[in-house]
């Protein structure tokens, strides 16, 4: 049987990695062991290589289910570029097509198949695969199997002929959205036999939470996107008009955007999501369709334009930015008319009860989430079944404590405005009541003539409003959906009116994130490892079109940001990045290598000229007896921006003993590539020219001896 050992050496060698994140090596044992085992994990926690590994290591094909060709598409192209034989059979392709693939799969050429429900149950499908040697099933995505879930698709509930026909061999049910009663229902819908069910933290610490009001949307958007110059995202409208319109202003205002939609016909769609998927285009406005199951791992920030549906959908939506575990942020925008406009499409275009209460307690449960005055993550993972010890420091509540005040007299206000109007006032109109608007409504209903009848003039509209919803959240009012969103008195209300109850209310106030960043200096290390960082992307762009895939393939954000942190020179120092593994350093390291050569280099003689030769410090250093390791630590600086000194003052005429470093047999060799390709020659040139033998430190001392003209012959 194969072991856990070789599922390491496979994540090391094909994906780059160390070792498993959390639950990852306890999944992967349970398949090796032939159970089946129902996985939940946040978008971006790492689900895929839960079966990916176990494909990779036992004989056999493993079958992915999934709903998405363009999630199919996408991991078929990370796998091909990992060195993992991997297909799919969707719609996209033409029966010559198809059929090949169906070959590879009967000669064992493949170790994944990715297809739809649809084809996997479509005639002859699983008889061709009884004839394959299957190692395992994995279907992705299973929330959609349950009516309890937020995405019931009817072709999932036949997947249960998986294990009717294939009863021994074990099937791994995926999701990153699903309550404890989806869950259960996982399980049931699927026969799974006694499932190991791994239910993994749903906590993304590195996503930024931001509630912001609905007012002046577009203008915070802009202002937004600005702070985050050439990051990629995605924002989400409720209705097509609304992404068109998004994408057009956006373009107008000097933004790289598109918009996509199920109305544009499959070659736009296809266009679009290509554009954003090779960073052709910064911005993608889109209803939400868009994204689920794009493994585009760079997605720098997600908005909401408006209010999700559910907290199952926000978080999925929210889970495809910063999926490569860099920082990343979800800004949301809330109103109340959000709500309101939310439920009236609800309750018009459902036409299954059951299915319409359930979505408007989901609705009720975002509402009160946007709501928060308190840590919003622990509300979010709270609404999944955990729960945090402690706030998380990473959203606008956390950041921005709300500070409260005694709200009583302003509740009293509201209470017996409420009561005055014989609770027949929603809430626009009880804050026109308060506020003594004089509009047709409040004349024609004679709320000008109550005795509250503008007892609120000295608070504005929007914080009435803030203040009444914190009034309906603490339950001292209640709203009758179903009479008009109208505003009824409770027990509470009473014990406010009657008893004297003291009522304390949040005040709010927006965080000034953006500005107090902007405002901040940041230290001159940090900008030049963004400055490598963006000459990495760069090249990573340019290798990702040469190849015809997304860039994210090539290496994901947070591999570029370790680089460039970093800073590898040589093939043990790159291998040593996460995300690095023996197939793409074979294919992409020494380009990446270069890069980062030249940076050092190009920023070295920066400093020369900035600071009247920086070498000399290390002059002084080396004059000391300090080792290169020391000056480096000392002085902050790579050791090859150390080497690469050390082979200026070599030039310049110093004592620098360079014997310690080259030896008079690597020189001899190296100074014949010299000879034939010039002193001017890049050092990846004479790299490759000697057969990778030798490090660049001793290459760039080599020639700065052979310029010299010094042969120790």
């Amino acid at each position: 049987m194969v072991t856990i050992r070789e599922a390491r050496e496979a994540l090391k060698l094909y994906f780059g990695y160390e070792q498993f994140r959390p639950m990852q090596e306890q999944i992967i044992n349970g398949l090796l062991q032939k159970k089946d085992v129902v996985v939940l994990m946040p978008t971006g926690g790492g689900k895929s290589v839960c079966y990916q590994v176990p494909a990779v290591v036992q004989p056999g094909l493993c079958v992915v289910i999934s709903p998405l060709i363009a999630l199919m598409k996408d991991q078929v192209e990370a796998l091909l570029a990992n060195g993992i034989p991997a297909a799919y059979i969707n719609s996209s392709q033409n029966a010559e097509q198809q059929y090949q693939i169906e070959n590879d799969c009967l000669e064992g050429k493949l170790k994944l198949l990715y297809v739809s429900p649809e084809k996997l149950l479509s005639s002859g499908f699983l008889s061709f695969l009884s004839r394959v040697k299957v190692s395992l099933f994995a279907v992705d995505e299973a929330h959609c199997i349950s009516s309890w879930g937020h995405d019931f698709r009817p072709e999932y509930t036949q997947l249960k002929a998986l294990k009717q026909q294939f009863p021994n061999i074990p099937v791994v049910a995926l999701t990153a959205t699903a309550d404890r009663l989806t869950q259960k229902d996982i399980q049931e819908q699927l026969y799974l036999q006694n499932p190991e069910v791994f239910v993994a933290s749903f906590d993304r610490p590195n996503i930024n939470l931001m509630v912001k009001p609905g007012r002046d949307r577009f203008n915070k958007i802009t202002e937004f996107i600005s702070n985050r110059p050439k990051q990629p995202g995605i924002i989400y409208c409720l209705s097509r008009k609304g992404t068109e319109s998004m994408a057009k202003k956006l373009k107008q205002n000097g933004f790289n955007a598109t918009f996509y939609h199920a109305g544009l016909s499959a070659p736009l769609r296809a266009k679009a999501q290509e554009a954003f998927l090779k960073d052709d285009v910064q911005i993608v406005c889109a209803t939400v369709a868009f994204g689920m199951g794009i493994d585009k791992s760079n997605v720098r920030w997600v908005i909401h334009y408006n209010l999700p549906k559910n907290i199952e959908g926000y978080y999925q939506e929210i889970g495809r930015a910063g999926r490569d575990g860099a920082k990343a942020d979800a800004l949301l925008f809330y109103s109340f008319a959000d709500v309101m406009n939310m439920r009236n499409m609800l309750q018009e275009n459902e036409t299954d009860k059951k299915q319409t209460e359930l979505q408007l307690v989901k609705l009720e449960r975002m509402q009160q989430f946007a709501e928060a005055a308190a840590c919003r993550r622990r509300i979010l993972l709270q609404y999944f079944g955990e729960t945090m010890q402690k706030d998380c420091g990473n959203c606008d509540i956390c950041r921005n404590p709300p500070t409260t005040f005694d709200g009583t007299q302003l509740v009293q206000k509201a209470l017996s405005a409420i009561a005055r109007t014989q609770e027949r006032a929603n809430m626009g109109l009880l804050v026109d009541v308060l506020r003594g608007a004089r509009n047709s409504q409040v004349i024609q209903s004679g709320f000008d003539k109550i005795k509250t009848y503008g007892a609120g003039r000295d608070v504005n509209t929007l914080d009435w409003h803030r203040y009444l919803h914190q009034m309906l959240n603490s339950g001292l009012v209640e709203m009758a959906y179903d009479q008009g969103y109208t505003l009824k008195l409770t027990e509470q209300s009473r014990e406010v009116l009657f008893d004297g109850k003291q009522v304390k209310l949040v005040k709010f106030e927006e965080v000034k994130q953006a500005e107090e960043a902007a405002a901040k200096p940041r230290p001159k290390r940090e900008l030049i490892k963004d400055a490598l960082f963006e000459r990495l992307r760069a090249l990573r762009k340019r290798l990702a079109d040469e190849m015809g895939v997304p860039p994210y393939v090539v290496f994901t954000d947070n591999t570029l940001q370790e680089m460039a942190a970093e800073r590898p020179t040589n093939r043990i120092s790159m291998l040593a990045i996460s995300g690095v593994g023996a197939q793409k350093y074979d294919r992409f390291g020494d380009n990446f290598i270069t890069e980062i050569i030249d940076f050092i280099n190009e920023e070295q003689a920066k400093g020369t000229k900035m600071k009247g030769a920086t070498h000399l410090a290390t002059f002084e250093l080396l004059q000391q007896g300090k080792t290169i390791e020391q000056i480096s630590k000392e002085r902050n600086l790579n050791p090859v921006t150390i080497y690469s000194h050390l082979a200026t003052l070599y030039e310049q005429g110093y004592h620098v003993d360079v014997s310690k470093y080259v030896t008079k047999p690597e020189y001899s060799a190296i100074a014949i590539a010299i000879a034939k390709h010039g002193t001017e020659a890049k050092l990846k040139d004479l790299y490759e020219a000697l057969g990778e033998k030798y490090e660049y430190y001793k290459i760039r001392l080599s020639v700065s001896i052979y310029k010299k003209q010094n042969s120790w012959a």
